[in-house]
C-alpha cells in the first residue's frame, strides 16, 4: 500500500474512533464536577429529598447523617485535630462551598447548632451547644474528653436549606482503654442526689420501618409527671450506629410532661445502636443511655404492604 493510501486509511480510522467516542460520551452524559450547585440553586441540600421520603413512612436509611465532614457544599472544619485529655475547649467552623464561615442558621429546638461528642466506643456522650463568634465564624464550647478517638457531630440547618449533619474525628492524647459495648439493654438507671431515676425504652426496633419509641421515666419507683421543657421538648433522643457512628434523626412528639415520651424514627439496617435520652427534671438535665440491637422483622402488619403504597 502506498504512503498516501496508508495515511488516508489512518485518518479514516481516527475519524471513526472519534465519532464512536463522542457518541459514547453523549450517551453517558457530562460529568458534573460540582453536583452541589444544583442543590444550592434549589435552596436546599440532598437531605430535602431524604426528609420527604422519611416523612411518608419509607425506610430512614437516607436519614443517617454524620458519616462525612463535607456534604451539600458545607464542611465541618475543626480548628485542632488533636487535643489533650480532660476539660478542653473545642473550636470549629462550618464552611460554605466558597470557603467562608457560615453565619446564618435556622434555629431548631431552640438552638442554631447542636453538637454531639462521643468516643468511638460510644462512651462519654455529650450533647452541647457551642457559642458562635460572628466576627470569626468560629463555634466554641468546653467539653470533657478521655484518651481515644472521638466523633464530633454537628447537627444544624443553614438558613434556606434543610437540616445537615456533618462529623469528623478528633484524637485525644493518652493511654486509650476501650470499653466494650453493653449488651442490648432497654433499661437505664441514673443515681442522683434526688434519688434513682429508672428509664425504660419500648418500641419496635426492627430495621426498615418507621417506628415510635417510648421512654418512661420513674424516680425511686414513682412515675415522673413533671418533666421540664428542654430545648423545646420534654426529651431529646439521639441514636448513633456502632461502627461507623452514623447519626439517626429522632424526632420528639408532643405529649405530656412524663412519665412517657414518644420519639419517631427508623433503624435503616440490622446493627447495634447506642441511644441517649436527655431530659430535664427539677432544674437538672440527665442523660440515660441504652444499647439496642436492630434486627428481625417489623412488628404489626408491615408485611401487608402498608408501607409500600407510595
Amino acid at each position: 500500500m502506498s504512503t498516501s493510501l496508508r495515511v488516508a486509511a489512518f485518518v479514516t480510522a481516527l475519524v471513526a474512533a472519534f465519532a464512536v467516542a463522542w457518541g459514547a460520551g453523549a450517551v453517558v452524559g457530562p460529568i458534573d464536577s460540582e453536583p452541589v450547585a444544583e442543590h444550592a440553586d434549589a435552596g436546599h441540600g440532598d437531605s430535602a429529598a431524604h426528609d420527604d421520603s422519611a416523612g411518608h413512612g419509607a425506610t430512614a436509611a437516607a436519614d443517617v447523617g454524620g458519616l462525612t465532614a463535607r456534604a451539600d457544599g458545607f464542611t465541618l472544619a475543626l480548628t485542632d485535630r488533636e487535643v489533650a485529655a480532660g476539660r478542653t475547649r473545642l473550636d470549629f467552623q462550618v464552611l460554605t462551598s466558597s470557603g467562608r464561615p457560615l453565619l446564618d442558621y435556622t434555629r431548631e429546638h431552640d438552638k442554631d447548632l447542636h453538637l454531639i461528642v462521643v468516643r468511638r466506643d460510644l462512651t462519654g456522650f455529650q450533647h452541647v451547644h457551642p457559642e458562635l463568634d460572628r466576627t470569626s465564624g468560629t463555634w466554641s464550647v468546653d467539653v470533657r474528653l478521655t484518651p481515644g478517638v472521638w466523633r464530633v457531630i454537628a447537627d444544624f440547618t443553614p438558613e434556606g436549606w434543610e437540616g445537615i449533619t456533618l462529623a469528623d474525628d478528633l484524637a485525644v492524647a493518652g493511654d486509650f482503654a476501650p470499653e466494650p459495648l453493653p449488651e442490648d439493654s432497654r433499661t437505664a438507671t441514673i443515681e442522683t442526689d434526688e434519688g434513682t431515676y429508672t428509664v425504660s425504652l419500648e418500641g419496635d426496633t426492627a430495621p426498615g420501618a418507621s417506628t415510635v419509641l417510648t421512654t418512661r421515666i420513674e424516680l425511686d419507683g414513682e412515675p415522673v409527671t413533671d418533666l421540664e421543657p428542654y430545648l423545646g421538648a420534654f426529651g431529646h433522643l439521639v441514636a448513633i450506629r456502632a461502627g461507623d457512628l452514623g447519626y439517626l434523626h429522632v424526632h420528639p412528639e408532643e405529649g405530656e410532661p412524663g412519665p412517657g415520651i414518644d420519639f419517631a424514627t427508623a433503624f435503616p439496617e440490622p446493627a447495634t445502636y447506642g441511644l441517649f435520652l436527655d431530659f430535664q427534671h427539677r432544674g437538672t438535665v440527665h442523660t440515660a443511655a441504652f444499647t439496642v440491637e436492630s434486627g428481625g422483622a417489623p412488628a404489626g402488619d408491615h408485611d401487608e404492604g402498608g408501607d409500600h403504597e407510595h
